[in-house]
């Protein structure tokens, strides 16, 4: 899936982001730990990524020096990072079943002292991933690989951390439109919904304000997930010198009904009867 890596129809897209989800659910039963609810819900923005022809990746050559890169500031949602991986090549899907298990190469946030391919930084002390890609954006500026993309994802809940906001004026003042801040809003972290802990809203206007290209898109509908993509690859291709921000609405725990939407299965993993119930619901 280099660059010749082609746009594939909603459909399509459709059924890798199901098998993604159920690896996700087998992964997390086998350990016994992890989260849940985030990797649902953002799984079809992975799978937009890295099927959808909007990266540019090779799975054979993991450091290839015209690679995009991708990362995943909000850590702990890393059992959809490592099966959209699998199921792109990156390495052996059963792999997977390691997850969390000492000595493994899938700990419960991404490391990139692992070794696992396709991990391009350690994360999860959330507030930081972002400040990293950002760095990643301005090296390219800086050594003239201003086509290459990077992209960073964060959960809304981590909006407040003030690390965050630091990173985002940097890269609007820094002029990276090769940058995209992909934003998980589900409207859930760990001890409830946002406005309840620390209201962040509104999130569009801040981003905004700090000098991004802004969309707010279904984070489950392919089309709107295209367009936004769309906006990105052309702010890049024009030289506009702005950043994008892609403010994904999702449901925490998508496709599995009585994980959706529901804050209280943020950092669960499901029990094999909730497991064979899950799995039932995403074939």
């Amino acid at each position: 899936m280099s660059s010749e890596n082609k746009r594939q129809s909603a459909e399509a897209l459709s059924d890798i982001a199901k098998e993604i989800r159920r690896d996700i659910i087998r992964m997390l039963l086998e350990a016994g730990s992890g989260h849940s609810g985030g990797p649902l819900g953002i799984t079809d923005v992975f799978a937009a990524l890295y099927f959808g022809g909007i990266m540019n990746y090779d799975p054979s050559d993991p450091d290839w020096s015209e690679r995009d890169r991708f990362v995943l500031s909000a850590g702990h949602m890393c059992p959809v990072l490592y099966a959209t991986l699998a199921n792109a090549g990156f390495f052996a899907k059963d792999e997977l079943m390691t997850l969390r298990k000492y000595n493994t190469r899938l700990q419960g946030h991404p490391g990139r002292d692992m070794g696992l391919p396709g991990i391009e930084t350690s994360s999860g002390s959330l507030g930081q991933g972002i400040s990293i890609a950002v760095g990643m954006a301005m090296s390219d500026k800086l050594l003239e690989h201003s086509k290459r993309k990077v992209f960073a994802m964060t959960g809304d809940g981590e909006l407040q951390e003030g690390s965050v906001w630091e990173a985002a004026m940097a890269a609007a003042h820094f002029k990276l439109d090769n940058f995209c801040w992909i934003i998980d809003n589900n409207d859930c972290q760990i001890d409830g919904r946002l406005r309840e802990v620390m209201d962040v809203y509104p999130i569009d206007d801040k981003c905004r304000s700090f000098g991004f290209d802004t969309l707010i898109v279904d984070g489950h509908d392919f089309d709107e997930l295209y367009k936004a993509f769309d906006l990105f690859l052309a702010n890049l291709n024009n030289g506009s010198g702005k950043p994008t921000a892609i403010i994904a609405k999702t449901y925490m725990g998508k496709g599995v009904s009585f994980m959706e939407d529901r804050f209280e299965w943020h950092g669960k993993p499901p029990n094999a009867e909730q497991a064979d119930i899950a799995l039932n619901e995403l074939t």
